[in-house]
């Protein structure tokens, strides 16, 4: 049965110590329990933390009554709240020094099964992601789904990296966890509100937080919670990265705790890959240059050696292999695979043929799954050829 009074005392020091979590865990480690540091007298905590520590006055028995309330209030909604002492605690996350105190999770799937033995990746990277990003993204999401492991993904639901990686998951059908920087019940960004609604309402995914409801998405909480992707996951991949940004510290992390770090290698002048260039550099990361490498690296491959078939040989089985359209169909795929973000203006220009056969081409193209086309005609190699 629930110990409801070591819960609480859990969620009241995850308010109490949210910024310095060791503090609350060599606590916890040394009292034996969260509810016993709440029967602490004035001179204990003087004791254990000196006389002037700024927690003497936040650890009073109002600080659990207070999160008991917050608790029956979350108890009639899909959120979730589960404390380091807890059964439902994740263990990868319970392995890191500066592990919250305590999670929300906002799930519709019971709390038990959302930290099953199968592995944890986490996809993140820049925001700002080009053709090139996106599209190493979706192919490694989905190989990582392919495998034999069948991984739940883990990421940060920002726009760019994060959002391409939960949303192919999805597609794909393994879990994804959404590692927010808000209290439980905000989305950020809001254009993603009903993007989070269908994540976490489908089984096996989520969205977590260590921040208490009502917190804002202020530019400290995103940094902090960069620790938590990394916690969770048995391995990190960088997409894309500047040489500072938030998916560089979730990296770093990452192999502070001893965990797998892979970084997609890009062009050196390309300040969205200078990030994944020096991890590579500094060996931190290893090289990601094929997804079925990542695979047998991860130790996640099927076994299966089906040789894969061509652009070509997927393009003629498709629309015939000796007609005008297939041949300009291979040859404008061809392009696109070798230069990532071609507009279909540049590629009409290449191909020798008009702007509209240029658009009728890449439109069949893209309904077929072979490429897809941006907002600003901007050409990638689509998920049926990845």
């Amino acid at each position: 049965m629930e110990n409801f009074e070591e819960k609480a005392s859990l969620c009241a020091l995850n308010r109490i110590f949210g910024f310095d979590p060791k503090v609350a865990l060599a606590l916890i480690s040394h009292l034996g329990s969260a509810a016993e540091v709440f029967r602490l007298s004035p001179e204990d905590i003087d004791c254990l933390l000196g006389p002037h520590s700024k927690y003497r006055d936040l650890i009073v028995p109002s600080a659990v009554d207070q999160a008991a309330e917050e608790l029956h209030r979350l108890g009639s909604s899909d959120i979730h709240f589960t404390g380091w002492t807890e059964s439902d605690y994740p263990d990868r996350l319970k392995e890191c020094p500066d592990a919250p105190v305590g999670l929300y999770v906002r799930t519709t799937t019971p709390l038990e099964n959302l930290w099953k033995p199968s592995p944890t990746i986490a996809v993140v990277g820049t925001r700002d992601i080009s053709p090139y990003g996106k599209e190493w993204c979706e192919k490694t999401v989905r190989g990582l789904a392919a495998g034999g492991s069948r991984p739940a993904i883990v990421s940060g639901l920002a726009l760019g990296t994060d959002f391409y990686a939960h949303r192919t998951a999805i597609e794909e059908g393994v879990p994804t966890i959404g590692v927010m920087a808000t209290g439980p019940e905000a989305i950020y960004p809001w254009r993603h509100r009903e993007f989070a609604e269908r994540l976490y309402h489908t089984e096996g995914c989520a969205l977590v937080t260590d921040y208490p409801p009502g917190t804002a998405p202020l530019a400290i909480h995103f940094l902090r919670r960069n620790r938590i992707i990394a916690g969770l996951s048995d391995a990190t991949i960088l997409i894309e990265s500047k040489i500072k940004g938030g998916g560089m510290m979730t990296s770093r992390l990452a192999f502070s705790y001893d965990r797998d770090v892979y970084a997609l290698p890009g062009r050196v002048d390309d300040t969205r890959s200078q990030g994944c260039n020096f991890l590579i550099k500094s060996k931190i990361a290893e090289p990601l240059t094929s997804v079925s490498e990542l695979l047998e690296s991860l130790g996640m491959e099927t076994g299966a050696k089906d040789k894969k078939m061509s652009d070509k040989e997927m393009i003629a089985r498709k629309y015939g292999s000796d007609t005008e359209f297939t041949a300009q169909a291979i040859a404008a795929v061809s392009l696109i695979r070798h230069e990532r973000g071609i507009t279909l203006e540049e590629l009409a220009e290449k191909l020798t043929v008009s702007y509209s056969k240029v658009a009728q081409l890449t439109g069949a193209l893209e309904m077929d799954g072979f490429i897809c086309v941006d907002l600003l005609q901007r050409c990638s190699i689509g998920k049926n050829i990845q």
